[in-house]
């Protein structure tokens, strides 16, 4: 269960607040997306907390007219993990569960921002995330999911953008646990195993409702993490889990991203939602620390550093790493069970890496046909 404590990054166990423990890759982490409900204007922000690398780092990515900005910034945390600003990146938790602030403050590289995030829904608790490399913990975390509203401003390059919560809708989420951070472990392990991941997720916002589904599956395609959730709006809504929940997936040809996919939920009564989901264009999560070369996650960059890079996305033209990583902005088309339709809108993750059968994958990056 849920507290508002769980809003803070003070955890030291993949458990909610209630136990200690320690491992080198603990981490604690807030992730922010927001977007227009016509998609033309993006914007994510993220801020980690790395207790045993004695290191904080975030980020703030835009997407407007075509170009991503992305603002990088790093320091040492100095083991207090309550102040949670970090160059000109700031997170303020307002109502625990509830509502947060992001801002961005006067920088260089004329990117600022005031943003406050409201839930249109309540937080909810994913299942709990562990996997394993052999006998050595590769993951292990817990996540919570929040879609919501936005209200505020964005700057970029001298250009406002004003952010009004009749348009702008987006998800937060809060994890936190063992996941690779930093430095590469100095000690591989033996006998070597090849590495895989195959990750889907897609929480999708429409005017009644909102839709969290998200996939991990093993090479084979069995998933070792999977789910699917409808929960009306409201700060008190009850959510409800799907017993049955399967997706399709196809690709755009000679890449590892979706042209589109679809989700399916069936209730325990059998009743059965179809959503089908169409990507307009992508985030790259390098933007975000998320595979960067130089800005991953937890890396030592020194004492209050910052970087930055812009790019059109139309120039990107590998879905290799640092671009395999994306969140491609979506419309959806939820079907209900009584064939009545609705329209919404959100993103759909991608992280495939490694053979992944029902895809045709066999080899590390191998594209679809």
């Amino acid at each position: 269960m849920l507290t508002k404590a769980d809003d803070f990054p003070i955890h030291q166990t993949p458990e909610p607040i209630a136990f200690s423990g320690t491992d080198r890759n603990f981490y604690d982490r807030y992730f922010f997306n927001g977007y227009t409900r016509s998609g033309d204007v993006f914007f994510a922000a993220a801020l980690g907390v790395y207790p045993h690398l004695n290191i904080m780092d975030g980020a703030f990515s835009v997407i407007v007219d075509g170009v991503q900005h992305n603002l990088h910034v790093s320091r040492f945390l100095n083991s207090e993990r309550l102040d949670t600003q970090v160059g000109s990146l700031s997170i303020d938790v307002v109502e625990p569960l509830h509502s947060l602030r992001v801002r961005v403050a006067e920088n260089e590289h004329g990117i600022k921002a005031d943003l406050t995030f409201t839930g249109r829904a309540p937080a909810l608790k994913e299942p709990r995330f562990t996997r394993r490399n052999g006998p050595r913990t590769l993951m292990d975390l817990t996540r919570l999911t929040q879609n919501g509203t936005w209200e505020g401003w964005i700057e970029v390059k001298g250009k406002r953008i004003e952010v009004k919560s009749s348009d702008f809708v987006g998800t937060r989420d809060r994890s936190w646990g063992v996941r690779p951070i930093g430095a590469s472990d100095a000690q591989p392990m033996v006998p070597p195993m090849e590495f895989q991941f195959f990750w889907l997720w897609a929480p999708l916002n429409f005017d009644d409702c909102i839709t969290l589904f998200h996939v991990n599956d093993d090479e084979h395609g069995e998933p070792w993490n999977l789910s699917g959730v409808v929960c009306p709006l409201g700060r008190d809504a009850k959510s409800q889990e799907m017993d049955r929940v399967s997706y399709e997936i196809d690709y755009i040809s000679g890449s590892r991203h979706a042209k589109s996919c679809s989700i399916f939920f069936e209730t325990r009564k059998g009743e059965k939602t179809r959503i089908d989901l169409t990507p307009k264009f992508h985030f790259y999560m390098m933007g975000i620390g998320y595979g960067h070369p130089e800005w991953a996650h937890g890396a030592h960059k020194g004492d209050n550093a910052v970087g930055y890079e812009e790019f059109r996305l139309s120039d990107i033209k590998s879905y290799a790493p640092p671009h395999l990583h994306i969140q491609a902005i979506s419309d959806a088309v939820m079907t209900l069970p009584d064939g009545s339709t609705r329209k919404g809108c959100g993103i759909l993750e991608q992280m495939i890496v490694g053979p992944h059968a029902p895809s045709g994958f066999t080899d590390i990056l191998d594209p679809a046909k």
